[in-house]
């Protein structure tokens, strides 16, 4: 297979389409979802905040543990068969969850559901997408997260399904539909485009030397050179802080919203969606802009509406503050988080991508996981979630100095 026609679609986008549909079913069906679950299990086992948000926490862990040998093994032998053992792991692991009767089981269930995740989920996705993009990176990777939006809009249909059929068979239906559909999507994804004769972007190939007089911007720095950057732990240290709003309100502020604001659990999932129709404009604006404006600038202000987005969550007196919160916490999340692994590979180049996201993943998931857990510990030690929220919002903004001072490396010899 030679290089496309240009007028062919470049066979880029079906990679990214392949991963927007893998991240439609992992957010619908687990990570939009988990809210809901926490509350039926709940009210059907008395099982507290805390033990239950361990699993949303447990699944980053497992996932940082396994971000430098999962960055090594895609950089070395890519990620299509690593992608398909995740789609396998993570039916099973959502059928068991249909299945469990004690706390062990869910948590054996969510060991599962969490290896899935992290092997078929947004990390290899995104390293292929960076391998096949170099001009449209940003609009690529924003182009990927449609699919973690689209999660979010068909998550209240699980709700749904809980009260209709049960939250059990709703589960073992899940991971029947990830299997179903799963497979299919990762069966379209090529680890580079040399594997089919493309080129990256799908650009006419470049003469001897034409491509490093036309780029000549991206450095190349190996896994070494990139850790010993400012860079480096200061891009990874505000990812965390942005992931730990992310997983706090993921994981409680459906409970947040029943419990100590008096709405419904269908009245709060509407507000979770609401959120996600604005993460949809977030990506949007990613996509227009992402590769124009300064990443490092749109990222701090998006860390500033993070903060503004949590505490309104957790101060809320009125709809109209929760539909404040929903815009700011929405557009921070969908305009930042295509460009966290743009800006590392626009500061790093293609060359060790994998392994320094990888291990990246080791410091975000500090945050991602501390996130549930310090949400959940608040609420059990004091009765509700305010002060819990308020502790992650000003972390938030800690996060906005975090990318203010990284500014792009200097390639070392």
């Amino acid at each position: 297979m030679t290089s496309s026609p240009r007028h062919r679609l470049f066979y880029g986008w079906y990679i990214v389409a392949s991963g927007a549909a893998v991240q439609l079913l992992q957010t619908s069906l687990v990570t939009f979802s988990f809210g809901a679950y926490l509350v039926v299990l709940r009210e059907t086992f008395g099982w507290s905040k805390t033990a239950i948000a361990g699993a949303a926490s447990m699944q980053q862990i497992e996932g940082a543990l396994l971000g430098p040998l999962q960055g090594w093994i895609i950089d070395r032998f890519g990620a299509r068969g690593m992608m398909r053992a995740g789609i396998g792991l993570l039916g099973a692991g959502l059928i068991l969850l249909g299945l469990i009767s004690s706390l062990v089981g869910f948590y054996t269930a969510f060991v599962l559901i969490a290896l899935g995740i992290t092997l078929s989920g947004f990390f290899p996705a995104s390293v292929i997408i960076i391998n096949w993009f170099e001009r449209r990176r940003a609009r690529a990777l924003a182009a990927l997260q449609i699919g973690l939006a689209l999660g979010g809009v068909v998550a209240p249909a699980v709700a749904w399904s809980m009260q209709h059929y049960g939250w059990r068979a709703t589960a073992i239906g899940s991971g029947l539909l990830v299997l179903a559909l799963g497979f299919p999507a990762i069966s379209l994804v090529r680890n580079r485009p040399e594997e089919i004769g493309e080129t990256v972007d799908g650009e006419p190939r470049p003469q001897a030397g034409a491509r490093a007089e036309a780029g000549g911007a991206a450095p190349e720095f190996t896994l070494a050179q990139a850790v010993r950057t400012r860079a480096f732990w200061l891009v990874s240290i505000g990812h965390g802080l942005a992931l730990m709003s992310v997983a706090a309100v993921n994981v409680h502020a459906i409970v947040h919203m029943k419990e100590s604001l008096g709405y419904s659990v269908s009245a709060a999932a509407a507000v979770m969606s609401m959120m996600i129709v604005f993460y949809g404009a977030g990506i949007a604006g990613g996509w227009l802009w992402g590769d124009r404006f300064d990443k490092r600038m749109v990222c701090a202000a998006c860390m500033l509406l993070h903060m503004a987005g949590v505490l309104l969550l957790a101060y809320a007196s009125s709809f109209a503050m929760l539909f404040a919160f929903a815009l700011a916490q929405g557009v921070a999340w969908g305009w930042r988080g295509p460009l966290m692994n743009a800006i590392r590979a626009d500061y790093f180049g293609r060359r060790a991508i994998g392994k320094i996201i990888g291990l990246s993943a080791i410091i975000t998931v500090i945050g991602h996981a501390a996130g549930p857990l310090v949400a959940g510990a608040f609420a059990d030690l004091l009765g509700n979630y305010r002060a819990g929220f308020t502790v992650i919002g000003m972390m938030s903004g800690i996060g906005t100095l975090c990318f203010l001072f990284a500014r792009p490396p200097r390639a070392r010899g």
